[in-house]
């Protein structure tokens, strides 16, 4: 279905960091607006919709302005959490891997983004099934071909084996920490980002050592998030191309280090969409086709 050249490709992602060309994305919608009213779906606040909107409108404007073909999810669903269109499906260059979340809120998202896929012609490559649970936020390619996984609340051994049995390749699984149980989960991609082939936002304290040891062995550079800037999305930035990043805004530590490091960041308002939800940008973006 795929060819070397990336203009032949309409689909396929196993990459975070090569230039991404096209996302989906879903404008927040009436249950996002509703979120806080049901404790279950873990926002810190009561809704302010339409600044969701305008940060939401932000964040596609951004991704817009460097190039990226941004794709909008026309669909509205009980769950205000599909507005984080990175969790319910994995986009490989085969197909697309439909995911089966850990918060049993979120089940069903899956469906919705499946349907889209068909829409445009992407075939369904697999799916996780009971018992099995897999978020994409406990997911992310290391190198195309790689693949980590973090065991977590969301995401549990019978997914694991059979995400690695549709993905194929070389699967690695590290154990995340506990760290303050549901009410304030941390998915993999809460402690690290890859923002180019050698390059990595990391929180240090929680990140499982194997990880570690795996990106050292890589030679991949690591970027420290500080622990005043895990709540405010620090660790969470979308790698545009390598080196070429998105960013929440309220994060001057990370967003430093960034540059120094020779990133060009841009960053958005990210309170209400971001902060409140507990998703930054990585999390509100399905890339559909990157390299």
């Amino acid at each position: 279905m795929t060819t070397s050249d990336p203009g032949a490709r309409r689909f396929g992602a196993e990459s975070m960091v090569a230039p991404l060309r096209e996302v989906l994305v879903k404008r927040p919608g009436p249950a996002f607006g509703r979120a806080f009213e049901d404790p279950a779906h873990g926002f810190l606040h009561a809704v302010d919709l339409d600044r969701a909107v305008r940060e939401h409108d932000a964040l596609v404007d951004t991704l817009d302005s460097l190039g990226v073909r941004v794709r909008v999810l026309d669909a509205e669903t009980a769950s205000p959490d599909l507005v984080y269109t990175f969790d319910p499906a994995l986009v490989t260059d085969r197909g697309a891997i439909l995911l089966r979340s850990g918060k049993a809120n979120r089940r069903g998202e899956e469906e919705v983004l499946g349907a889209w896929f068909r829409a445009q012609g992407i075939p369904i490559v697999g799916r996780i099934e009971a018992p099995g649970t897999v978020d994409g936020g406990d997911t992310f390619w290391l190198r195309p071909g790689v693949l980590c996984v973090g065991r977590t609340l969301r995401t549990n051994d019978a997914g694991i084996r059979q995400l690695a049995v549709i993905a194929g390749g070389d699967v690695r699984v590290f154990d995340v920490p506990y760290w303050h149980g549901p009410g304030e989960l941390i998915h993999l991609l809460s402690l690290v980002s890859p923002v180019a082939d050698d390059l990595a936002v990391v929180h240090l304290p929680l990140l499982p050592v194997g990880l570690w040891a795996l990106l050292a062995d890589l030679g991949i550079r690591i970027i420290p998030v500080p622990e005043e800037e895990m709540g405010s999305l620090g660790c969470n930035v979308l790698a545009v191309r390598p080196g070429v990043v998105v960013l929440a805004e309220g994060n001057p530590a990370t967003e430093r280090a960034l540059r120094d490091a020779g990133c060009e960041v841009h960053t958005w308002p990210a309170g209400e969409i971001g902060v409140n939800g507990g998703g930054g940008p990585t999390c509100l973006t399905r890339p559909i086709l990157r390299g």
